[in-house]
């Protein structure tokens, strides 16, 4: 989308389409003129056959020049994303038991992995990125590196344990994100936590107060509910049902300003992730493109130059 960053310089349009008018209104008034006051028979014998609307070709280009040079005063831009320097996603990815469950092919936890892998590969090269597991607590696997075989292999080997500790990941995963180097800028890095569970907390500080020290940090938590309500396990032979906690996720990814998903599905969960790919971590920055409409009124200058000498002989 086009938007000017100087919009106030589009009234030098005003003059332009001022004189357009003043064309219009003058060869309307021409015309009427000729055929008050000519005879129009003889004029027809004698004179010979006119450009007819080919005439009115150059003028209409060389007013189209104008326009487009008046417009690119207001320094036409678009939209461009750029990844934020510094930019940390912390990934924090559930391993309770439940994860085991085979609602989800193979298994949650399987699915989860691949594809958390695939999307630490989409990110870019100047993105930081981090790994949490949690359970009964909250563990720091990766520190937010550049390195992503580290990160890949951390995922390919995360084991599953009692608990879930929703609220230990947040506060673990902020921890973490404290711990990027400054390289000399100021403040903290932008960042983000992707957090991905399938059940209800049930150890650790509450999931509540996680969503506030995120919001307060101004750090966004996207969430994503993974899994679907008629997932089982079975857990010292006996067989539990493991459904999703989506509301306290959602009320999470709200609170924090982020994002909730529901995944309930290996391809669904690569789809959220993807989707997210392409936001997180972005700045929209205006791109000036003035050239182009200096370009394209160079274009109808030429055009109206090259009509005027092929049928006038001379310049508009």
């Amino acid at each position: 989308m086009i938007r000017f960053l100087e919009p106030i310089w589009l009234l030098a349009a005003l003059p332009v389409l001022a004189l357009a008018g003043a064309y219009v209104w003058r060869t309307l008034h021409r015309r009427a003129f000729a055929v008050r006051f000519s005879n129009v028979d003889l004029l027809r014998s004698v004179a010979p056959k006119g450009l007819g609307w080919r005439r009115h070709l150059a003028a209409t280009a060389f007013l189209l020049t104008l326009l487009v040079l008046a417009t690119a005063m207001a320094r036409p831009s678009i939209d461009k994303k750029q990844p934020l320097e510094r930019a940390t996603i912390m990934l924090a990815i559930d391993v309770s038991l439940s994860m085991e469950s085979k609602d989800v092919q193979p298994t949650r936890i399987a699915a989860a992995q691949t594809a958390a892998e695939g999307f630490v590969k989409t990110l870019p090269a100047s993105y930081n990125v981090g790994l949490v597991a949690f359970a009964k607590s909250a563990d720091v696997l990766v520190s937010p590196t550049k390195d992503r075989q580290a990160v890949t292999q951390a995922i390919q080997n995360l084991q599953l344990a009692e608990a879930t500790a929703t609220g230990e990941a947040v506060f673990t995963c902020l921890n973490a994100i404290q711990t990027v180097p400054s390289d000399g800028a100021n403040g903290a890095p932008p960042a983000r936590i992707v957090l991905l569970s399938d059940g209800y907390r049930t150890a650790g500080r509450p999931i509540e107060e996680a969503g506030a020290a995120a919001s307060q940090a101004n750090v966004p938590v996207s969430t994503i509910a993974f899994g679907t309500d008629t997932g089982t396990v079975t857990i010292g032979g006996e067989t539990q049902r493991v459904p999703v906690d989506r509301p306290s996720l959602q009320s999470l990814a709200e609170m924090t300003r982020g994002h909730f998903y529901e995944a309930a599905s290996l391809p669904a969960l690569k789809q959220v992730y993807q989707d997210m790919g392409s936001s997180i971590g972005y700045k929209t920055q205006p791109k000036e493109i003035t050239q182009w409409y200096v370009g394209v009124a160079l274009l109808f200058a030429i055009a109206a130059g090259a009509m005027s000498l092929l049928w006038t002989s001379r310049l508009p």
